[in-house]
């Protein structure tokens, strides 16, 4: 089980929750773990948790605390059209700001280096976290991507994309092999969503090898 803690902002009088996950023993890196549209719900909180079972210290940062505290919505077409909202209102940057607070929480604290892993718009800030704040990261089927593709990075990014997720067509992923040729952009057989087991278009063994290859990376990048 994890905790609540309180991560001040650079923007006047606010401040924002995140969920902390602490591993047994000493910390071998730290993960931001950025949501999805959903806020951070059950499913994030357990992304976090298994984070930490496998060595690293995971924060995951309210991201829409800025619009509304506590937001955690289902996955239907309410809730995906309450995110889409909140999203809209936000923009990248604040996410992408909190996103670089909760590193640096985690880096100060426990002495790690940090990553980040992010689910379709959190796909796109981890995205983010790697070109603009050196944040190395694990990037899910952010659909947003294509825009910021011609940045330099200062920090490696992994891609995950799933071949039957119509947000995402094969055109939008090949400009990830074409423009970032350096970084991996891995497809597998599955939809939008794959790695969440909450929803119906989870699937199991994407799921499992997008997370070995992510387990992979961080090993490497954050030793």
């Amino acid at each position: 089980m994890g905790q609540t803690v309180i991560l001040d902002t650079t923007r006047p009088s606010e401040s924002i929750d995140a969920y902390l996950a602490e591993p047994t023993g000493t910390p071998k890196g730290g993960i931001v773990v950025i949501q999805e549209i959903f806020g951070v719900n059950a499913h994030i909180r357990s992304v976090a948790d298994r984070y930490a079972a496998e060595g690293y210290v995971a924060i995951a940062p309210s991201l829409f605390d800025p619009v509304e505290k506590h937001v955690e919505l289902g996955y239907d077409q309410d809730g995906m059209t309450q995110g889409v909202k909140y999203i809209a209102e936000l923009g990248l940057l604040r996410p992408t700001q909190d996103v670089g607070i909760a590193a640096a929480l985690l880096a100060d604290r426990y002495g790690v280096k940090v990553g980040t892993v992010g689910y379709c718009w959190g796909g796109t800030v981890a995205l983010l976290a790697a070109l603009r704040l050196g944040l190395p990261s694990s990037s899910y089927y952010g659909a947003r991507n294509v825009p910021f593709l011609t940045e330099p990075a200062k920090a490696n990014v992994i891609f995950h994309f799933g071949e039957r997720d119509h947000s995402i067509p094969p055109e939008m992923v090949e400009k990830h092999h074409a423009l970032k040729p350096e970084m991996d952009t891995w497809v597998y057989p599955a939809d939008h969503g794959f790695n969440c087991d909450v929803r119906g278009s989870y699937d199991e063994p994407s799921a499992k090898l997008a997370w070995e290859r992510s387990l992979a990376f961080f090993a490497r990048e954050l030793a």
